[in-house]
C-alpha cells in the first residue's frame, strides 16, 4: 500500500508591471526614461513590485514545513500539473483565482491580495499575514469554504474548457462571427455578430455587467451563489440571413447553449486568457453550460475573523 502523498503549496503568480518593462526595455533607466517621457514615475511599478514581492515572501516563509513546494507563473498554468493534494494560493489580484480556477478540480484555493488599496479583494480576500495563519488548517477543512460555479464549453470532438467568469466564442480579430445558435429552449436563430459571452454569478460582475447595463438588464444576472449561468449575443446584425430576437437568456443547471459554426474559424477561450483556447472549424458546434467543477475558494477562518466573511460560507 502506497503511503499518502504529503500536501503539496503551489504558489500562483503573475509578472509584476516592473518586470515586464524590465524585460521590454532591458535596463531600469531605459524604463524610467520610457515613463517619463509619458508623464509616469517608475516608482508606481516599483511599488507594486515591492508588494508583491514581500507578500510572496510572507507566504513563502509559512508553509508548513513537511508540505511540498511548487511555483508557477499565470503564463504556465496550462503547462503545469495540479496534483489532488495541492493547496493553491494566489497571490495577486482578484483575477488571478480566475484564471488557475480552470484548471482544478476541487483543490481549495486561498487569494492572497497584496494591495488591497488597489485590488477589491473579492476573491483574493486575504493578506499575506492572514494567509500564513490559515494555510494549515486548510487541507484538514478547517476553514471556511465557498464553492463557486463554473462555466464549460465542450466541442463536438470532446476538447473542453471551463472558467469561472464567463466563456467568449466569437472571431479572433474584429471580423464578425456567424454560426447557428440553439438556445435552451430550443429557440434557434443564425447570427452575425461580435461574438457569445456565457458568464457565471462570480463573472456577472465584471463583463457581462457591462453587457448587461447596456440593455438595461442588471437585475436578471445571477447572483454569486447561483448554479444558473447567463449568456449574451454581443451586437448582433440584422439581415435577411441573420436574426437579433434571440439574444439573450440563463441557463439553468441541465441545460445547454449551443452554437455551431457558419465561419471557416471561431476561437473559444475563458477568461480573457486568449492564448488557450478552442478552434471551431465551420460546422462545428460548441455545447456551453454550468461546469460539474467548482471552484473551492477559502474564504475565512475563526482566528481572523471568527466568522465568514461577507458572501462566504461553508457550502456541502
Amino acid at each position: 500500500m502506497s503511503a499518502t502523498l504529503a500536501t503539496r503549496a503551489v504558489v500562483v503568480s503573475r509578472r509584476s508591471e516592473l518586470s515586464e518593462l524590465l524585460g521590454r526595455h532591458g535596463t531600469r533607466a531605459a524604463a524610467e526614461y520610457f515613463l517619463r517621457q509619458r508623464g509616469r514615475e517608475i516608482s508606481e511599478v516599483e511599488e507594486r513590485h515591492t508588494a508583491q514581492q514581500a507578500a510572496l515572501a510572507v507566504v513563502s516563509a509559512a508553509l508548513p514545513a513537511d508540505w511540498r513546494r511548487g511555483q508557477v507563473d499565470r503564463d504556465d498554468l496550462a503547462r503545469f500539473l495540479f496534483a489532488p493534494e495541492d493547496v493553491v494560493i494566489t497571490v495577486g489580484q482578484d483575477g488571478l483565482v480566475a484564471n488557475v480556477a480552470k484548471y482544478l478540480d476541487g483543490q481549495p484555493v486561498v487569494g492572497v491580495n497584496p494591495e488591497p488599496r488597489r485590488f477589491p479583494g473579492v476573491l483574493a480576500r486575504f493578506s499575506a499575514q492572514q494567509a500564513a495563519v490559515l494555510l494549515r488548517d486548510v487541507p484538514a477543512g478547517r476553514c471556511e469554504t465557498h464553492r463557486r460555479a463554473m462555466v464549460v464549453a465542450t466541442l463536438d470532438d470532446g476538447q473542453q474548457l471551463a472558467g469561472l467568469n464567463e466563456v467568449y466564442v466569437g472571431h479572433q480579430s474584429h471580423q464578425s462571427s456567424r454560426y447557428l445558435l440553439t438556445a435552451p429552449d430550443g429557440r434557434r436563430e443564425r447570427h452575425s455578430s461580435s461574438g457569445v459571452l456565457v458568464g457565471t454569478g462570480t463573472g456577472a460582475t465584471g463583463w457581462c455587467a457591462s453587457v448587461a447595463l447596456e440593455r438595461g438588464m442588471s437585475q436578471e444576472l445571477p447572483g454569486p451563489d447561483a448554479h444558473d449561468l447567463c449568456w449574451f449575443v454581443r451586437e448582433a446584425w440584422p439581415s435577411q440571413a441573420t436574426g437579433v430576437q434571440c439574444t439573450a437568456g440563463r441557463i439553468a443547471p441541465g441545460q445547454q447553449l449551443s452554437l455551431t459554426s457558419e465561419s471557416e474559424r471561431l476561437v473559444v477561450f475563458a477568461d480573457g486568457v486568449e492564448l488557450d483556447h478552442l478552434v471551431l472549424a465551420w460546422g462545428q458546434r460548441v455545447d456551453i453550460g454550468p461546469s460539474p467543477r467548482q471552484l473551492h475558494l477559502v474564504t475565512g477562518h475563526p482566528a481572523i475573523s471568527g466568522k465568514a466573511p461577507a458572501g462566504g460560507r461553508r457550502k456541502a
